[in-house]
């Protein structure tokens, strides 16, 4: 499976198994497996570097298993072969997520006018909290 011009998944990464699909249909959804679970051996998959592991990890959250691998339940449709494209779609994807490298975030600093406006707006209000008190009838 081509991800990218540099990643490719092989063949024995990826293990599919047809369930049951839930929900209704009535007999086709007790009768035919068209629900598709692919599971994707991410932690020992030679084809994907660290980084792009470790953030795959985090976009997968419940996803990923303890043993290192993602697994995808897809049972849109009542086709297994649509089921099976959705699914290896959504792989592709997760995958493509992974290799963007997010931002680095600069830490800014606030400006001195807006700190004077935050201390100016704590000292009115502590003016009208303090004109709350009770009336001395001198």
């Amino acid at each position: 499976m081509q991800i990218n011009e540099t990643i490719t998944i092989e063949d024995w990464e990826l293990t599919e198994q047809f369930i049951r699909a839930s929900g209704p249909g009535g007999q086709n959804v007790n009768k035919v497996s068209t629900a598709v679970e692919l599971r994707f051996e991410a932690e020992r998959s030679p084809n994907l570097p660290g980084a792009v592991k470790n953030r795959l990890k985090r976009l997968a959250g419940r996803r990923w298993t303890k043993e290192g691998a993602l697994v995808l339940q897809v049972d849109e449709t009542r086709s297994q072969a649509r089921n099976r494209d959705i699914a290896r779609e959504r792989l592709k994807e997760l995958i493509l997520k992974a290799l963007e490298k997010p931002k680095r975030r600069i830490p800014t600093r606030p400006t001195l006018g807006s700190k004077k406006r935050r201390l100016q707006s704590k000292k009115a209000r502590g003016e009208v909290k303090a004109l709350r008190g009770k009336v001395d009838p001198d």
